[in-house]
This record gives C-alpha cells, sequence and structure tokens, in this order.
C-alpha cells in the first residue's frame, strides 16, 4: 500500500452515507496522532466560553480528576468511531453522555458550539501541521458524522455542512469569549495534566509549547501573557517538522484508536463503556433523546 492510497479509497465512497467509514479511515489510520491533539484543543476551546467554562469548574472534575475526566471523555467519543451508532457499545456511550450533560442546565447553543470544535479544530489543525490536508470527501464526511453525533444527544438545528459549522463557531467565538476565574482554574488544570505526561524536568517546557499553539483569542480569554514569537516558531516549526517525515512513513496497517493512546491512564486493566463518566444523582436526568431509552438497560 502506497502513502495515498487511503486517499482513493475515500474518494471512492460516498462521504454522506458512508461518513462513519470515511471519518474512521480519516481519524484512526490517516491522522490518529494529529486527531488526538485536535479534539484536545477543540475541547480546550470551549472552556473559554465562560457559562462552559465556569460550569467545568464547578463540577470539579477537570480539576480534581483531571486524568479520569480525560480518559472518560476520550474513550466514550472514541467507542462511537469504533463500533458505530447503531452497536451496542456505541449506544451505551451516548446514553452516558447525554445522562451526564442533561444532569446540568446546559443551553442548546453551549451545546451546538462544543460539537462545532469537534469539526473545525482537526481542519484547521491539520491545515497547519498535517502532513496532508483534508479532503472535501473528509470534510463532507466529517460534518455528516458530527450532525449524526448532535442528533443523537438532542441538540437542535445543527450546522449542515463543514462551512456552516465554521460559520458557527466563529461567530460564538466572537459574541462569548471572555474572562472568568473557574475557566482559567480548569484551563491551568488541563495544561498541568498534559505536562504530567511527560519526565518532570520537562514540565515547564511542556506548558511552554502547549501555550505558544493557543491563538491570541485563547490567549486573552485566559489572561496568559503571550508567547514569544521564538517560542511560537520553534514550536510549530517542530509540528511542521513532524509532518514532513509522517509524509514520507508507510501507511498505517492497522487502524489506532484513542483508546490506545498512552495518554489514557487511568483504566490499565480495561474498562466498561456503561461504567465511564460521572453518576448524577438519580432523579436529576436521563438520556434526552428516546430512541436511544431502553426499558432494561438503566443509564448509571
Amino acid at each position: 500500500m502506497k502513502r495515498f492510497d487511503r486517499l482513493k479509497e475515500i474518494q471512492h465512497l460516498d462521504p454522506e452515507r458512508d461518513f462513519l467509514e470515511i471519518y474512521r479511515i480519516t481519524a484512526t489510520y490517516e491522522f490518529p496522532w494529529d486527531i488526538t491533539r485536535a479534539l484536545e484543543l477543540a475541547l480546550y476551546r470551549t472552556y473559554a466560553v465562560p457559562s462552559i467554562g465556569r460550569l467545568l469548574a464547578d463540577t470539579a472534575e477537570l480539576t480534581d480528576r483531571s486524568q479520569k475526566r480525560y480518559d472518560d471523555t476520550a474513550l466514550l467519543l472514541d467507542t462511537v468511531v469504533e463500533h458505530g451508532f447503531d452497536s451496542e457499545p456505541g449506544r451505551t456511550a451516548i446514553r452516558r453522555i447525554n445522562r451526564m450533560h442533561n444532569s446540568f442546565d446546559i443551553g442548546n447553543d453551549d451545546m451546538r458550539y462544543v460539537l462545532c470544535t469537534f469539526v473545525v479544530t482537526p481542519k484547521r489543525w491539520l491545515d497547519a501541521y498535517g502532513w496532508r490536508r483534508l479532503s472535501d470527501h473528509e470534510l463532507r464526511a466529517c460534518a455528516a458524522y458530527y450532525r449524526t453525533l448532535g442528533a443523537h444527544m438532542g441538540i437542535k438545528d445543527l450546522p449542515q455542512t463543514y462551512e456552516d459549522f465554521e460559520r458557527t463557531l466563529d461567530i460564538y467565538e466572537e459574541a462569548h469569549f471572555g474572562w472568568d476565574e473557574g475557566a482559567r482554574s480548569v484551563s491551568d488544570a488541563t495544561l498541568d495534566l498534559m505536562a504530567s505526561w511527560y519526565p518532570r524536568p520537562l514540565a515547564p517546557l511542556v506548558r511552554g509549547a502547549s501555550l505558544a499553539l493557543l491563538d491570541d483569542s485563547l490567549l486573552r480569554a485566559f489572561r496568559y501573557e503571550r508567547p514569544s514569537a521564538a517560542a511560537r516558531s520553534l514550536t510549530r516549526g517542530a509540528l511542521r517538522l513532524r509532518a514532513r517525515a509522517v509524509r514520507l512513513l508507510p501507511p498505517r496497517t492497522e487502524p489506532h484508536y484513542a483508546r490506545q493512546n498512552p495518554e489514557i491512564k487511568g483504566y490499565p486493566d480495561g474498562y466498561e463503556v456503561a461504567a465511564l463518566g460521572t453518576f448524577p444523582t438519580p432523579g436529576l436526568g436521563g438520556c434526552p433523546v428516546g430512541h436511544l431509552r431502553r426499558p432494561d438497560a438503566q443509564a448509571r
């Protein structure tokens, strides 16, 4: 198999009908490392919306139990990618996600914005640091994949095309990015978590590199000092050099899922999808999407 053979395979698929297969190829064969980094950044962006960042601070999940929250989020989303929306693991993962979200007063606009980050941030990351850019087929499939996920989550007024997702994200960030003390604490905890994945002496370097990847709108929202031009140039240059090296590698022959990432630390002996996440007080809420409820399957 040659380097661009999977892209050719994607071009023979229908992005509206075969969106899951296309997205799975893109995320697990073509760009598993990049998609992981981009989705981390996508979730991080959401903290800069005060209503989101403040809620995350109030739950203390990302400040007191950062690694578990990271693991559970990655594994629940990854379950749907690996097994599909109609599989039992996929349905269980979505029920868990819905049960957790439905326990809080989260507005539809915030939910839709978070979904938009999952579509737009990977494209922008790969434009800057990927070994190739996403094709039109992949962008259409990505939009269809997250439209489907959004529908399963009960999100209303979903964007339809990639351009719609991008427009919605940019307008929302322009209107809502701002300072919040709780959001800053969540941001600091996330940066500390990422630094903890590396040997302790490298922690300041990792934090500095992470800040160098943030755009000015995020830096202003969290009131971080703007990294130097040299720090940004070195960090972003290193990622572009990596992309050039990856481009020369043979294509991946086996899929790589998020559950295989070394950053997932909390489940060395395996996990059950139904046990991932948090378990709100009974009676606060359940799965808001009727077709995902089953009388014999209680959301834990």
